[in-house]
């Protein structure tokens, strides 16, 4: 981790004039960064179900049994966090991980395949809201829980990157099954390590906290709106890892192409992070909603993914993984700045939880989108489609920002 990590911005109250981050927050970065790297359960699913020979169709039903379970984790991580703290969530999704992977590796009925790909879902993910929670409740000030969370984008980008290269040696070297046994090993340790490096849980007593619910989250509407528009971004942003091997084999492109895109995009976060991150907390510091910077992100989103819709060679693939790395980093520190923001007391991972399952359904509709614009024109269309998305994203942020400033001047002085 770069040294521009403790930096005059990550600052905590307690003790007075301690510079450093605690100890939970360096696990929660290094264990994000551990799961994700060795978080081979994903992208090399479709290889293992083609592997056991199952048809296209039924690898789809698998593929899509995951996604589903994506969006439960989110919602059900983010519920859990709020009612039995981060320390015993992350403990029992971590467990559920080290049972089901290798379940997922041995299993060879179809049945029993897409049962697991449920379940596999279900905990791939689910610390991303747990780990929000655990953020916004260590650092009191906007500009602390931007930083920490821009560094822990920074190590999911990071180990997204190194996942490709690492489970193609491993699956060359040792088969795929092996793969979803490491991934296990990787989500035990981490699950040991929250048991004992996570504070207990402290239920919060003030009347106001308990009565946070899922009913009035789905009920906010600024949440509906931060969510359409964080969807049409992420469908961007999801383009890197979901739409561009569709789009290069249209090219005659292979897999070690790709593998060189997301070595590029690696390198731009790698590049980019230590600049823009501080530089995004300081902005977090002003205090007013990040609604302008979100916009941004998806309008650069859809620019920078766009010209993938263009290339036709991995040269032009490889420059539209980088160009799209700044929208990245702003997007996903607005749009936690946000869901902070929106958030009442006691409901931070319920609503980091809604949140996060715009990932899942942003991986499963950026692939769709990019296979019907081949069909429906090729590359132009794509870039049409992508940059759409991005200018979708863009123009949905007026009104949610019309609506947050018009609650906050609902509030009393």
């Amino acid at each position: 981790m770069p040294s521009a990590v403790v930096s005059p911005q990550a600052t905590i109250t307690t003790p007075a004039g301690n510079r450093r981050w605690p100890p939970v927050i360096w696990a929660a970065l290094i264990g994000t960064f551990a799961i994700r790297a060795l978080g081979f359960a994903y992208p090399f699913l479709p290889y293992h179900a083609d592997s056991l020979g199952f048809s296209a169709q039924t690898t789809g039903w698998i593929v899509a049994s995951f996604g589903a379970g994506w969006l439960i984790g989110q919602v059900g991580g983010g519920w859990l966090s709020d009612r039995i703290g981060p320390r015993a969530t992350l403990a029992y999704a971590m467990a559920l991980a080290a049972v089901i992977l290798p379940i997922l590796a041995e299993v060879r009925s179809s049945t029993g395949l897409i049962t697991a790909a449920l379940l596999t879902g279900v905990v791939y993910d689910a610390a991303r809201p747990v780990i929000t929670t655990l953020i916004d409740d260590t650092f009191p000030t906007k500009a602390q829980q931007v930083l920490v969370s821009g560094w822990r984008h920074f190590s999911v980008n990071i180990g997204a990157a190194l996942t490709g290269s690492l489970g193609g040696y491993l699956a060359a070297t040792a088969g795929l099954p092996m793969l979803f046994w490491v991934n296990a090993l990787a989500c035990a340790v981490f699950g040991v390590a929250a048991v004992l490096l996570l504070p207990p849980y402290t239920r919060h007593t003030d009347s106001e906290e308990t009565k946070a619910s899922y009913t009035d989250a789905v009920r906010d509407t600024r949440l509906w709106l931060l969510s359409l528009a964080s969807l049409c971004a992420l469908i961007c942003a999801g383009s890197v890892f979901t739409a561009l091997p569709i789009l290069m084999t249209s090219d005659g492109l292979d897999a070690t192409a790709y593998g060189w895109t997301q070595v590029a995009n690696a390198a731009a976060v790698l590049l980019l992070s230590p600049f823009m991150t501080p530089w995004l907390s300081k902005r977090a510091a002003h205090g007013g909603p990040m609604t302008g910077l979100l916009a941004t992100s998806a309008l650069l989103l859809g620019a920078g993914m766009g010209l993938a819709g263009l290339a036709d060679s991995t040269a032009g693939y490889c420059l539209a993984a980088a160009a799209a790395v700044p929208g990245e980093i702003i997007l996903f520190i607005a749009a936690g700045d946000l869901v902070a923001r929106l958030a009442p007391p006691g409901a931070h991972g319920r609503y980091a939880g809604l949140w996060g399952s715009n990932l899942a359904l942003a991986v499963i509709a950026a692939p769709l989108l990019a296979a019907w614009s081949l069909s429906h024109g090729g590359g132009l269309t794509a870039t049409w489609t992508i940059c759409g998305a991005g200018a979708l994203g863009a123009v949905l942020c007026w009104p949610l920002h019309s609506s947050i400033r018009a609650a906050d001047a609902r509030l009393p002085q």
